[in-house]
């Protein structure tokens, strides 16, 4: 039993936040050069395609009967 509906749009969200942090970590580590300007395209790009996705998810299941 879930405890809650599952959100694809939250999770390719998060996972692209979650990989902006890890490119600024590693760059604040000495590990490689990250521009300044590089969590811009990461951040928007995974908001963009977080907002497709919880789209597409909607309209699923829409589709199927299942109204949330």
């Amino acid at each position: 039993m879930l405890r809650h509906e599952f959100q694809p749009g939250r999770l390719v969200a998060g996972l692209f936040l979650t990989a902006t942090g890890a490119v600024f970590a590693g760059d604040a580590g000495g590990l490689w050069e990250t521009p300044w300007f590089a969590v811009v395209p990461l951040t928007v790009g995974g908001l963009c395609l977080a907002g497709a996705t919880a789209t597409v998810a909607r309209g699923i299941r829409r589709r199927g009967g299942a109204e949330s």
